[in-house]
């Protein structure tokens, strides 16, 4: 890119715009003169856009997202086919399908439908088949290619589209901006820059001066590949040596935390109270980390905590098998009871008794009063 100069955008033509009549008052800022009825496109403006524009699409390339490059005017589509070749990117050189970004599940299934025809053309059941479905079935096939050809390997939306021909192609242009995909663009002098994202004036008709700028922008687009590359092995590398890094400090600070909790729990159970809960935390926080080794013996770790120290516990007397006598009352309901209160089966005796005396003495005063 820094090797580019404003000799090489003049020799390719990229300076050379439309009739001054067909302009479009947008590009005013572009244009740098006007010569024989024909506008002169400024190539400092030039080359200060492609700058922007190269820089943002290798950040996007690498990233890991897909360019989609579009181009279907006669004299673009053998270079965007061969750019698009390079860097193993999507592209549509055909008649853009309304909904190639919009409605993309309905192309994703018009992509499926392409393959599951091949395999079929592939398997033992076509050579059976009539030589009427073999047309019909081909036909299909090959109109299906010459459109959905260059986006097969497209599994999701692109992360930007690169446009020759914003007129031309106004329709991706606008699904792109439905659906916030930024647009970049080669920009004529009779198109409008502010549709696009990110607008590259230049001459948009001539074979060689499109040839350059999509060779400029391959390069960026390139580099932002290897730049991916270059970052996936720098992880791959500085994974392991992370984690090895990692496992020493991890024991070092989790034998401390153990410690500090293991002193704390020594203290709370001599003390006959429950551990705090940041000892507890610490305490299972140092048994999670992997790698580190228990300075507390495992005694002092499953030893139950409770509120109040735990009493200890008599072994039990072995009962002695006595005969007890059913006159007499156990232990357990002498017990309960008073010390000046009787049975009530006692009472009942008693009662009776008292009835019995006073129906005598009053039998006996009767007596005697008759007599």
């Amino acid at each position: 890119m820094a090797e580019l100069q404003r000799k090489d955008l003049i020799s390719a033509g990229v300076h050379l715009g439309h009739l001054s009549q067909k302009w479009n008052p947008h590009m005013a800022s572009f244009i740098f003169m006007e010569s024989n009825g024909m506008h002169i496109i400024d190539v400092n403006k030039t080359l200060q856009q492609l700058k922007i524009a190269s820089r943002k699409l290798q950040s996007i390339a690498r990233n890991g997202q897909k360019i989609l490059l579009v181009g279907t005017k006669k004299q673009a589509k053998s270079i965007i086919v061969r750019e698009a070749q390079r860097l193993d990117m999507p592209y549509i050189t055909e008649r853009w399908l309304g909904g190639t970004l919009t409605n993309f599940i309905t192309i994703r299934r018009l992509i499926k439908k392409m393959t599951s025809v091949e395999r079929m053309m592939k398997s033992p059941a076509w050579q059976s088949m009539p030589k009427k479905e073999h047309l019909m079935i081909e036909r299909d096939k090959a109109k299906l290619e010459r459109l959905l050809k260059g986006v097969t390997e497209l599994t999701r939306l692109p992360g930007a589209i690169l446009v020759v021909d914003i007129n031309r192609e106004h329709i991706a242009v606008k699904e792109a901006k439905k659906l916030g995909i930024p647009v970049f663009a080669l920009v004529d002098t009779n198109a409008n820059p502010n549709l696009v994202d990110y607008s590259i004036p230049s001459n948009d008709d001539a074979t060689q001066a499109i040839g350059l700028m999509l060779k400029v922008v391959g390069d960026a687009i390139e580099q932002g590949l290897t730049m991916r590359e270059e970052d996936k092995k720098v992880a791959s590398v500085q994974q392991p040596t992370t984690a090895s890094e990692a496992t020493p400090q991890a024991a070092r600070k989790s034998s401390r935390v153990q410690k500090v909790a293991s002193t704390e729990s020594i203290v709370a159970l001599q003390a006959g109270t429950r551990p705090t809960t940041d000892t507890m935390r610490a305490r299972r926080t140092t048994r999670q980390v992997p790698g580190a080794k228990s300075t507390v013996p495992k005694e002092q770790l499953s030893r139950p905590t409770a509120t109040e120290p735990t009493p200890t516990r008599k072994a039990p007397v072995p009962a002695q098998h006595t005969a007890k006598s059913p006159a007499e009352p156990t232990e357990d309901k002498l017990t309960k009871q008073p010390d000046d209160a009787t049975s009530p089966v006692e009472r009942a005796v008693e009662a009776v008794q008292d009835l019995a005396k006073t129906s005598g003495s009053e039998v006996e005063s009767l007596a005697n009063s008759t007599a």
